[in-house]
């Protein structure tokens, strides 16, 4: 079989329901997870009802994504004890000590071209079992073009946390302070943003994550002062300086 051609009937519905699942458990959206994995949402969609089967090549996208197995065949062995920890230069933390950060987290941060506005997203954390230790995605960004994935890294050394994107060589950095009793983390971005043309500008802001269940009603995308919730997620961007979790020097 070729490694884009379709997957069998039974190996295909066996797929189906493990993502349907897993699609519950993470509370993702399908379109959600498409973005993510940079697939048609109607491929998604036909996938998972039957009518068209996965390719592997799709299967392999969601699996990368996602950070597990979906298919039987190729599933994962047990983790040696060596896989307990993650790698020393992610941490070297145990899935025990980093469990309570795992979860869906409403993120704000200034939206970069739209001044005195915020950007809200979702960014979910979860343990990458096959690499042995925590991973994060992005999703319901109004620039799905730029949705990031990446890894975790806790160092005990400072008790901050990283969230880390790494593509062929380009990085973009979220350095997270201690989290607060109400699990929510405040600190700095770090990344590029589209300038003129083709030029690409180095750029930093504050950003907030704040557990997806403390919010009611979430709503995601740009936000101006009148939008609904725009008082509440100033406040809660504002915190990030306010409180000293990060400063600005110049």
């Amino acid at each position: 079989m070729s490694d884009e051609g379709p997957l069998g009937r039974g190996e295909n519905d066996q797929i189906a329901a493990r993502l349907r699942e897993e699609l519950a458990r993470r509370r993702i959206s399908r379109q959600a997870l498409a973005d993510m994995a940079r697939i048609s949402l109607s491929t998604l969609e036909k996938a998972l009802s039957g009518s068209r089967p996965f390719s592997l090549a799709t299967v392999v996208r969601i699996e990368d994504v996602l950070a597990t197995t979906l298919r039987s065949a190729t599933a994962a062995p047990s983790a040696s004890p060596d896989a307990l920890l993650a790698p020393a230069h992610m941490g070297s933390y145990s899935r025990p000590a980093v469990r309570w950060i795992e979860g869906s987290y409403l993120t704000l941060r200034p939206a970069f071209s739209r001044p005195g506005e915020i950007y809200a997203y979702r960014t979910e954390i979860f343990w990458n079992s096959a690499g042995g230790h925590l991973g994060f995605t992005e999703s319901e960004r109004a620039d799905r073009t730029f949705t990031q994935s990446g890894y975790v890294s806790m160092p005990n050394l400072s008790g901050h946390t990283y969230l880390v994107t790494s593509e062929e060589g380009q990085y973009r950095l979220i350095m997270l302070g201690r989290g607060t009793r109400e699990r929510r983390m405040f600190g700095l971005l770090s990344t590029l943003q589209a300038g003129p043309g083709s030029q690409l500008l180095p750029v930093a802001s504050p950003i907030a994550l704040v557990p997806l269940e403390q919010i009611d009603n979430p709503h995601f995308g740009v936000l101006a002062a009148g939008d609904a919730p725009f008082a509440a997620y100033r406040q809660i961007l504002d915190h990030a300086i306010a409180s000293d979790f990060c400063r600005w020097h110049g």
